[in-house]
């Protein structure tokens, strides 16, 4: 199957933490009050990753002024506001995307406006498509600029959002990621992309999606698995928004099957448009009631849910993507089962803290399941070593706050010479 051992990818990142933090006891010399910036209007991911990293910025006592969309946090999982569906249902798309792009500029007028109250160090902007506000305040205000990449977004869109004017959101997208002093990919595979538009390496640093080790630790939950009548199941896990090319169908097919424990359990928790579809299929095989799809719920609850699994998920992944849930499983020192894509190596190495089995290889992945569902060594094994992995690589919230830090500190020293 030719699985990295992961070797590189904990070379490179201990590399980019020693080169970001220098010699300072907490990776900064001197609090900093950031500017902190994002387009984000979904309570999902995302805003997961946007509220922890502010949070731990705060922890280790720098200012966080943060401009956002004035309804995010009155928005349910995967919402948006009623005036933007409005919009994009009644408007075409070329159009919506110019509005997009001219956004810039009440958005460029905010952060000015956030700039004269607060004077900040620096600005940390999450980056969205047609977004020129970063670049903006870079030139006009001499602000230095760090810019958090989560995707190359104009491929994204085009591939997924029916993208209208490719040429003109892939010219913007790069000249943001040029006028950033620091471009921060979540993958190394990310900043490859990044690093062939012409942006130099030394002004990418990789900073993976991060986990609350605090939160995320082992605790044994039994009363949850009452609630939910898991007591005694072998529980197959996932968290998420299920689609179809998560082919969750075939976790399905086997708990019909053979080759999987009378006991097993398949636990999904969130939603997403296969859960009626699921639902049938373990209807017509005889296997409701050993299906759970809970909905949506509160982010506060998903490490007990998680708690519950015997086997951790991780099924079809993007291939830049650093995915959240995968941490979580991991802090929590599950037994994983995921794709051998090159992101996800830079996380987990078969046999060694996970399984992994070629992409898109259904087959391969119902094996991999069956064979940890009927070794109790092996899931306690791999759960242990995946938990290790976070320990030792610190992969958590509080390294990446202090690795942002240290970078806006380094260029908040370099302005004033």
């Amino acid at each position: 199957m030719g699985v990295h051992n992961g070797a590189e990818y904990r070379r490179r990142d201990s590399i980019s933490v020693a080169g970001a933090l220098g010699a300072t006891p907490g990776g900064t010399a001197q609090p900093l009050k950031i500017l902190f910036s994002h387009r984000t209007q979904s309570q999902d991911g995302q805003f997961v990753h946007i509220q922890e990293l502010i949070k731990a910025l705060r922890e280790l006592g720098h200012i966080v002024i943060v401009v956002e969309p004035r309804h995010v946090k009155s928005l349910k999982f995967g919402g948006e506001p009623r005036t933007t569906r409005a919009i994009k249902r009644y408007l075409p798309g070329f159009a919506y995307e110019l509005m997009e792009l001219a956004y810039s500029v009440p958005e460029f007028f905010g952060l000015a406006a956030a700039y004269r109250a607060h004077r900040p160090d620096v600005l940390y902007q999450r980056a969205n498509l047609y977004m020129l506000s970063g670049l903006m305040c870079a030139r006009l205000l001499a602000l230095p600029y760090l810019l958090e990449v989560n995707a190359p977004l104009t491929q994204e869109r085009r591939k997924f959002g029916n993208l209208r004017l490719p040429t003109l959101a892939w010219r913007v997208e790069r000249a943001a990621w040029r006028a950033a002093n620091q471009v921060l990919p979540v993958t190394h595979v990310l900043a490859r992309i990044i690093e062939r538009a012409a942006i130099p390496s030394d002004r990418v640093t990789v900073i993976p999606n991060g986990v609350d080790i605090a939160r995320f630790t082992p605790r044994a939950e039994t009363t949850l698995r009452q609630t939910l009548s898991l007591e005694g199941r072998l529980v197959l896990g996932f968290v998420g928004f299920v689609r179809e090319w998560h082919h969750a169908d075939a976790i399905v097919d086997l708990l019909a099957g053979p080759d999987l424990p009378a006991n097993s359990h398949f636990l999904i928790v969130g939603d997403g448009p296969v859960k009626s579809a699921l639902q049938d299929q373990a209807r017509r095989l005889g296997v409701l009631d050993r299906l759970t799809i809970t909905g949506v719920v509160p982010r506060e609850d998903v490490a007990r849910y998680i708690e519950c699994f015997d086997i951790a998920l991780q099924p079809h992944v993007v291939a830049y993507a650093s995915p959240l849930k995968l941490l979580e499983y991991m802090a929590l020192a599950r037994a994983i089962v995921a794709p051998a894509t090159e992101n996800i190596r830079e996380l987990l190495v078969h046999e060694e803290n996970a399984l992994l089995v070629a992409p898109d290889d259904i087959a391969a992945y119902a094996v991999a399941v069956s064979r940890l569902a009927n070794d109790e060594a092996l899931r306690r094994n791999l759960g242990a070593a995946a938990r290790e992995t976070v320990l030792s690589r610190d992969l958590t919230w509080r390294r990446n706050a202090q690795m942002v830090a240290a970078l806006a500190q380094a260029l908040v020293g370099s302005a004033a010479r």
